[in-house]
């Protein structure tokens, strides 16, 4: 079998984020990209790297290049404002998550109330099953039937939120910037060892070893994964309400977050 060129925007991608990575063209079984990115984890927590899927992305390419531009005009960003931008963002993004996810769900709260909303019963909800999540969702094509071109990025971070600083894929509509992904994503880190595993502009995935067993830290962890992401409830049919959120955290090892 011969090796799988990447394409152009592959290639500037790969320019980007400026570290060892492998490219994984479209596949309709996902078995060899899982087992990539499981060996890449396994590898990383020995040697001290983070691998990430990274979809080849248009859109995300430019989300990266808007954010590490010192004057905004992505068109015009170079190596070196890439490299002072993530320089910056390891020195500075130390707010706290927990701080920033409870101001967070106060602010979702006070929007229910704005717009008539009931937020216990058409928010929280009741607890009911909710889907197993156990395998990343995010790096297929539903038109194709295929995963897209994905390139897995093994990005020299000392600790896993700090991938942000490489992959600054927010910062637009409700999509959290990088202070502020950097800032759950340490506070879910801490608390339940979820690891930043798979990205594209409008998607992101988080991994764990073990599912999220206590029933009440289920439920607070779906309240903040609902004010961090309103649309992983309100547009997934899977998951809609927090409770029922809450129940399929019982039992995934894969986070889910998409913002419309």
């Amino acid at each position: 079998m011969k090796p799988y060129k990447p394409s152009e925007l592959a290639v500037q991608m790969m320019e980007y984020l400026d570290c060892p990575c492998e490219v994984f063209g479209p596949m309709d079984d996902d078995d060899a990209l899982w087992t990539a990115y499981q060996n890449a984890y396994a590898q990383g927590r020995a040697t001290g790297f983070v691998p990430v899927l990274v979809k080849v992305d248009a859109t995300l390419l430019e989300c990266l290049q808007i954010n590490a531009a010192k004057d905004g005009d992505g068109d015009q960003v170079v190596l070196q404002d890439i490299q002072d931008y993530r320089r910056e963002m390891l020195e500075h993004g130390n707010e706290s998550g927990a701080r920033y996810l409870e101001q967070l769900i106060q602010e979702r709260r006070q929007e229910a109330i704005e717009d008539e909303i009931d937020w216990q019963q058409e928010i929280i909800g009741v607890r009911e099953q909710g889907e197993t999540c156990d395998r990343f969702l995010s790096y297929w094509n539903y038109q194709t039937k295929e995963t897209d071109e994905m390139i897995l990025a093994r990005i020299p971070a000392e600790h896993p939120w700090e991938v942000f600083a490489w992959l600054p894929m927010g910062n637009w509509n409700e999509c959290p910037d990088t202070p502020q992904l950097m800032a759950a994503a340490r506070c879910w880190y801490e608390n339940y060892g979820a690891v930043p595993a798979c990205v594209s502009h409008d998607e992101l995935e988080f991994i764990l070893e073990e599912p999220v067993g206590d029933y009440e830290a289920a439920g607070r962890l779906a309240l903040e994964q609902y004010a961090f992401c309103p649309d992983r409830v309100e547009q997934c049919e899977e998951d809609g309400s927090v409770e029922k959120l809450a129940d399929t955290l019982t039992k995934s090892t894969v986070w889910y977050f998409w913002w419309d």
